[in-house]
């Protein structure tokens, strides 16, 4: 290895740590000549040939470890919750379970293992006034590319192998963005449950949109105080802005109460409980990406870029909005995109289902990274995309693929998550920048609980004046200890690492992550027993299912929301026939004079639907309804259309919940789907 030292007038000595490529690019580099002579240069070039095809072997072996160790955590991870769920113990979720595996493998990698640093290593110095990424070297007359890994501490100069070892266990934030997250994101809006979602539409979007924005700002301005405090005593060492603490609170914001809601689903706790909770937390991971990358472009003029003024805020507000509508709407386009481009050729594919699925897994992933690139968030259009695709462009899938779709998004979701959650544990010791503040630490378990008080409490108040079905205060109380900080809180903190403040809320934010995970999770079922939530036993028989059914159709068609009924009815006769083969045809919904259009417009599929010869779902299992009486939909066909959808799929889909009775069938839900 190759060590230059470079020292600028701004920034303080320090030894970068460069990457040796013998790539030669055209690009803006800043190029620092060193002269080495020697006798023999030919030998000596053919010995460093030999040497570089070594090292290369052996990073090569040291990568497939690397990512040997991450299969070994999850596939520990998933025999440890088959014992779990065969003793039925649920006191530690498996997110909880990732993280405790990948703490324990983080210390070993720290603390255990010692590469044996390099003899060969030489130390030159060169005087550089600034930090290129990428530094081109002249050795002897031969060019080298070196790139910019990172800034050491001079004591830690000794410790290049070793740190070099735990580099190459850490990834790149954009993995977790541009890999990672789309399946999870997309998976919870391909699987969402729309008849208890829709009924509480209202409060979710209240908890969703107006509470992350009050969660935000309550944590930012306490935190803001926290750290005028830490300068005041002299415990803050580098600069830490009232943009940054804003910052802090819109990523801890976002919530995922994975493990709540997996024992929520396993104890059959309260449906709209479940569905206050799982639509929070799913719109409230977009509002908080946006909210994040709005106070980021915040920028007022002046040489001060965090002072306050109003036309910078202004702009910001202006940001969130269109870069959320933006989202949404190219969330929305391309999911019909894929609705219409399935209506025309997927009956033409449906005899060959591979090349089906393949076709429509790709075109879900490709509307994460087109909103990316046209400057918009993927996770907001990803999310809503992954609606459509499931109210539309399902229906014209096979049935063989329309199950491989499910069960592949459900795969990759758990798997993703459970990295994730892995990762988190071995970042806590194999991150290179930690900076732990106890002061700053214990300020943001504060500002985050009062925040999360500040969104439920006030919120539930005022939406308790217009619902019928009241949320009541045991509720008000599960939902604020159920406020669990996850995978998207992660992976907003760890984008960004460069700055002090940056690497504080890094550090932070994992421990808000393990407390809450750990301990809010872990008491989950002790926290329902002493608000008095009833839940049933777990895995009951279909009979009772059955018997549920007929007084959650009644009350569904009274409760949902009046503007979902509207639009239901538009959907229901005129975007279904259009965009899908099921739905009753046009001819039978549109007026007369419209009846060549209509026909045109129909499928023969649509034919077959309206006389039963083809049953009509969505990807959530929910029969629609058609038929010669259907020229409009009415309040019974909603009902019957939210009502089946969520028990049919209960019967479908692949089980992760073991059976708790070895004598009874498996019946329960896979992660994250509502029991009925």
């Amino acid at each position: 290895m190759f060590k230059v030292t470079v020292s600028g007038a701004r920034s303080r000595r320090a030894t970068r740590t460069l990457r040796l490529l013998p790539l030669l690019v055209s690009l803006s580099v800043c190029v620092c000549v060193c002269r080495a002579s020697s006798p023999r240069e030919e030998e000596d070039s053919a010995m460093e040939n030999i040497v570089t095809e070594k090292q290369a072997e052996e990073s090569h072996r040291q990568d497939s470890a690397d990512l040997l160790i991450f299969i070994m955590l999850l596939t520990l991870t998933i025999l440890t919750i088959w014992l779990f769920k065969h003793r039925r113990f649920r006191f530690l979720h498996e997110t909880g379970l990732a993280m405790i595996y990948g703490v324990l493998v983080g210390v070993v990698l720290r603390y255990g293992i010692h590469v044996p640093r390099d003899i060969s290593n030489v130390t030159l110095s060169c005087p550089v006034n600034a930090s290129p990424a990428t530094l081109l070297v002249n050795v002897s007359g031969k060019f080298y590319e070196y790139t910019l890994k990172g800034e050491i501490g001079a004591n830690e100069v000794n410790d290049v192998q070793d740190n070099e070892m735990l580099r190459k266990v850490t990834f790149d934030p954009e993995v977790f963005f541009n890999i990672l997250l789309p399946p999870i994101i997309f998976h919870a809006g391909y699987s969402l449950k729309r008849r208890h979602f829709f009924r509480n539409m209202g409060s979710i979007l209240a908890y969703a949109f107006m509470g992350t924005v009050i969660s935000c700002f309550i944590i930012g301005s306490l935190m803001y105080g926290c750290v005028m405090l830490m300068k005041q005593v002299g415990q803050l060492g580098g600069d830490f802005f009232f943009t940054d603490c804003l910052f802090f609170g819109a990523i801890v914001s976002a919530t995922d109460p994975v493990t709540v809601l997996a024992i929520f689903n396993e104890l059959q706790v309260d449906v709209d409980l479940y569905a206050l909770l799982f639509g929070e937390s799913v719109l409230n991971d977009a509002v908080a990406v946006v909210l994040s990358s709005s106070i980021v472009a915040y920028q007022p003029e002046g040489d001060n870029s965090h002072t306050f003024e109003v036309m910078a805020m202004l702009k910001s507000f202006g940001v969130f909005l269109g870069v959320f509508s933006g989202s949404f709407a190219l969330g929305v386009a391309t999911g019909v995109f894929t609705a219409l481009i399935s209506f025309c050729f997927f009956t033409k594919l449906r005899d060959f289902q591979l090349l089906e699925t393949a076709l429509f897994f790709l075109m879900s992933w490709s509307t994460f990274l087109l909103a990316e690139a046209c400057g918009f968030t993927g996770v907001v259009a990803v999310l809503f995309c992954g609606i459509t695709q499931a109210h539309y462009t399902f229906n014209n899938l096979s049935p063989e693929s329309q199950d491989r779709t499910k069960q592949l998004f459900e795969l990759l979701n758990f798997l993703a998550e459970n990295f994730i959650f892995s990762y988190m544990g071995l970042t806590l010791f194999t991150f290179q920048n930690h900076i732990f503040n106890p002061m700053f630490i214990v300020g943001a378990f504060l500002a985050v609980f009062l925040g999360r008080a500040a969104n439920i409490y006030p919120l539930s108040f005022l939406l308790n004046l217009g619902r019928r079905n009241k949320i009541r205060s045991n509720f008000q109380h599960m939902m604020m200890f159920a406020g669990l900080r996850g995978a998207m809180t992660f992976a907003l903190s760890i984008r960004d690492t460069a700055t002090y403040a940056r690497q504080m809320m890094f550090t932070t934010t994992l421990l808000v992550v393990f407390f809450t995970v750990w301990i809010c999770g872990g008491g989950t079922t002790q926290m329902l027993s002493c608000q008095r939530i009833r839940y049933a036993s777990p895995a009951p028989p279909r009979s009772r299912e059955l018997v549920k059914q007929g007084k959650q159709r009644r009350s569904t068609k009274h409760e949902s929301a009046w503007l979902f009924r509207i639009w239901y009815n538009f959907d229901h006769n005129y975007l279904k026939p259009i965009l899908t083969h099921s739905g009753p045809p046009l001819t039978a919904t549109l007026p007369p004079c419209c009846g060549p259009l209509a026909r045109f417009l129909t499928s023969p599929q649509a034919y077959e639907v309206r006389h039963g010869l083809i049953p009509d779902t969505d990807a959530s299992g929910a029969h629609t309804s058609g038929g010669p009486a259907f020229a409009g939909a009415t309040s019974d066909d909603l009902d019957r259309e939210l009502t089946y959808g969520d028990h049919e799929l209960v019967m479908r889909g692949t089980r992760l919940v073991l059976p708790m009775d070895d004598s009874e069938p498996p019946f329960t839900d896979p992660h994250h789907r509502l029991r009925m």
